[in-house]
């Protein structure tokens, strides 16, 4: 059972053989940080994304240099990949030819209507979607008569903000719908969260493309993690946005973490284990901040849908430990191991590790064969 709001109803989007919207499951999406035009880098922060259970990577194409780099690159990804283009509209039509799966594009930045229209009927000869991507910083000046407007309607100083990043958006589609061109997604990105979860929740109302959330330019992974998850949480727990990036200031890899995280934690999308431990106080007898970190560590390598619990005391710790699928509640010098809710054994604290460890592997081991005996 779920108490978060019905899904918003969107049209797919494919992005090679990957749905976007349309009720499939929200897809996680990174971007490399490697120089386009070293492809050989470029792959290699790829192949670790997918690793990672990225779905989706957008790579930058600031220049011809990195355009033509991609034929070197695209073949050989083990996910789709987008091509991130701005201003120069040639750059986006090597990305097609070298079989670029997507385009992150703003038409309204491209000068001549001519071009976009170029653009346009190439994607969608080769059916390649193109995500319009508004960031406020980056949306054009507002007119007074649009400051007037709002103010008769007496908009907060966030709705003046979010208003005018969606009307962008609006005229940008308006564009690309004006050339019979529908394969569309929407970003409205900002680092103010209010503004927007507020861009966001209107730019819901007006259409039914599907949307890709992001809090742009988050920050590192504390503060960014924490930044990304309300932002994004909030919207996803509305029944807002189909697809999701994180954006940290650190290794990729990490978005992907964050972002599964995320969806985990609001119970929309399973990959890999998810540990409970407790925050520890002043009744724990075990080295509770060792024992976390080790099964930490153990179940960043394990991708089946496992959840486990360590706990370190009498309080919580039963309950907690008997609700996941292996757990252990721990006491003084000593661990009681929990399997599926009932007692497995008892350790002591130096065993504690190694007797969870193989409980986890046993439960998943009998998973696998469940599942293939059902095949």
């Amino acid at each position: 059972m779920t108490l978060l709001a019905p899904r918003r109803l969107t049209r797919p989007v494919y992005v090679g053989d990957v749905r976007i919207g349309g009720g499939a499951p929200i897809v996680v999406q990174s971007m490399t940080t490697a120089d386009t035009r070293d492809p050989k880098a470029t792959l290699h922060q790829i192949h670790q994304l997918a690793d990672a259970g990225c779905e989706i990577v957008r790579v930058a194409v600031p220049d011809r240099k990195a355009a033509a780099a991609l034929p070197d690159i695209v073949p050989h990804s083990p996910v789709p990949l987008i091509a991130d283009i701005h201003f120069e509209h040639t750059l986006a039509l090597k990305a097609l030819d070298a079989g670029i799966h997507g385009l992150r594009l703003n038409p309204g930045n491209i000068r001549k209507h001519e071009d976009v229209r170029e653009v346009v009927v190439k994607a969608k000869e080769g059916g390649v979607p193109i995500r319009i991507g508004v960031n406020f910083g980056s949306v054009p000046p507002m007119s007074q008569e649009f400051v007037d407007e709002m103010a008769q309607q007496h908009a907060t100083q966030v709705e003046l903000v979010a208003e005018h990043m969606v009307r962008t958006a609006l005229g940008h589609i308006k564009i690309l719908e004006d050339l019979d061109f529908r394969d569309i997604k929407i970003s409205l990105k900002a680092f103010e969260v209010p503004v927007m979860l507020e861009a966001y929740r209107r730019m819901a109302t007006r259409n039914t493309y599907p949307l890709h959330l992001g809090v742009t330019e988050a920050g590192t992974p504390r503060a960014g993690s924490v930044r990304s998850a309300v932002g994004l949480g909030t919207l996803l727990a509305l029944g807002i946005g189909d697809t999701i990036r994180v954006s940290l200031t650190t290794d990729p890899v990490e978005e992907v973490f964050v972002a599964y995280e995320i969806l985990k934690s609001l119970e929309l999308r399973q990959k890999g284990a998810t540990m409970v431990a407790c925050p520890t106080c002043g009744r724990v007898e075990v080295d509770l901040f060792k024992l976390a970190n080790e099964v930490d560590a153990y179940l960043a390598n394990v991708s089946a849908p496992i959840k486990v619990a360590v706990m370190g005391c009498v309080v919580n710790g039963p309950g907690e430990a008997r609700d996941a699928d292996v757990g252990v509640a721990a006491g003084k010098g000593k661990g009681v191991i929990f399997r599926k809710g009932q007692i497995v054994r008892t350790v002591r604290e130096d065993e504690i590790f190694a007797a969870l460890t193989r409980e986890i592997e046993a439960v998943i081991a009998e998973s696998a064969d469940l599942a293939a005996s059902r095949s």
